[in-house]
């Protein structure tokens, strides 16, 4: 098997459908899709049965106890056969060729260990307000890791060895799991970007809770810290005063405040 797309799913019932039907109509055809429901109190199972009756490409983990993104991931990556790990979110929507453009990426760049692709950023309803972009190599890459995110997660491709060899996600990091992986998996490989489009991340009301914004701010910043402590890292000064800025913000600057800034400096018309 070429490829193990990997989706999380806890009550995501009312986006689901359109999540699950961008991977089965993906030009690429070598894939398997393993969908783990964190046992979702929703209608997110009958979905998921229901499709997985249909495509036999469809590895369906029920999970009977709630045990959170980076468990459930790591259930899902115990089961992979794929020679890459491509990550999904079950509020999004991937372009049909995505699965193609990145699968011939990394096979012609066996030094990544982990790459993604543009995302355009949407309304509820998938409508595109605008179009987030990044570095594409691997230098630039490492230079902005401090101040954000080097990938749209939900956009990227993973090399399953490695992956294998870091024991994935940290179970101890409920949120930000991602920003702590990145920086492990950075120390034994290279980063990369491709220019493309590669989904559509949709926005809505269940991503924007305080409490919520607040952990995870905690969290992303215990990732950058570890990255310098332990993964050896070079942090500039200009690095700190954005970790200290992050870790302010957590408190005293509004959830939607703070992320309307942050996009308004990174979006691409």
């Amino acid at each position: 098997m070429k490829i193990s797309v990997l989706m999380p799913v806890y009550n995501c019932a009312k986006y689901l459908d359109v999540a699950i039907k961008s991977i089965l109509s993906q030009t690429f055809r070598e894939f398997e899709f393993i969908i783990v429901d964190d046992a979702s109190i929703d209608s997110s199972r009958t979905i998921i049965k229901k499709y997985s009756k249909k495509d036999p490409r469809i590895v369906f983990i029920p999970l009977e106890k709630h045990v959170g993104t980076s468990k459930a991931l790591n259930k899902g990556l115990s089961s992979a056969v794929g020679k890459y790990i491509v990550r999904m979110d079950a509020d999004d929507w991937s372009y049909p060729d995505r699965l193609e453009k990145q699968y011939r990426f990394m096979e012609s760049h066996k030094e990544v260990g982990v790459s993604g692709g543009a995302a355009e950023i949407c309304d509820e309803k998938l409508n595109r307000r605008y179009t987030r972009r990044y570095p594409v190599g691997d230098s630039d890459l490492r230079k902005i890791i401090f101040l954000y995110s080097p990938f749209a997660h939900p956009a990227t491709i993973w090399n399953k060895k490695l992956l294998e060899e870091l024991n994935g996600y940290d179970e101890n990091i409920p949120l930000s799991q991602d920003a702590e992986l990145y920086f492990r998996i950075g120390a034994k490989s290279k980063f990369a970007n491709i220019k493309d489009v590669l989904i559509k991340l949709r926005m809505h009301d269940k991503s924007s809770s305080i409490a919520k914004n607040r952990l995870q701010e905690k969290y992303a910043i215990y990732a950058r810290i570890k990255g310098v402590m332990e993964y050896r890292y070079k942090a500039r000064i200009i690095d700190w005063l954005y970790i200290f800025f992050r870790l302010m913000s957590a408190f005293f600057i509004p959830t939607q405040i703070k992320f309307f800034m942050f996009n308004l400096l990174r979006r691409k018309k």
